[in-house]
């Protein structure tokens, strides 16, 4: 998933991540200055529902906006094991991959 909320802002003329800070505090959500800064340079990894609706609110647009699906296959996140390759059982023939971990 891509995450678009500065487009979103820049499409509607907030230019600044205050601005969005200072519009959400308006509609009920105050917002840490870091928290802000995250939202606005980075994809979180979640997002609460109750935020998403009041950001969409404020935005005048909906989740899917904001939430873009990504056609090409995610980056690994830390702590998050990346698949293998589909070619690793081609260069392999004989050997089976453990799926599932030993209980």
């Amino acid at each position: 998933m891509r995450w678009e909320l500065r487009q979103r802002a820049a499409e509607r003329g907030i230019t600044t991540s205050a601005e969005v800070r200072r519009r959400l505090a308006a509609a009920g959500l105050p917002i840490s200055a870091g928290k802000m800064s995250a939202l606005w340079s980075t994809t979180p990894v979640t997002v609460r529902l109750d935020d998403l609706q009041v950001i969409c609110a404020v935005l005048a647009c909906e989740p899917s906006d904001l939430l873009v699906r990504q056609t090409a296959a995610p980056a690994s996140r830390p702590g998050h094991a990346a698949p293998a390759p589909a070619s690793a059982a081609a260069e392999h023939p004989g050997r089976l991959r453990r799926l599932v971990p030993p209980l």
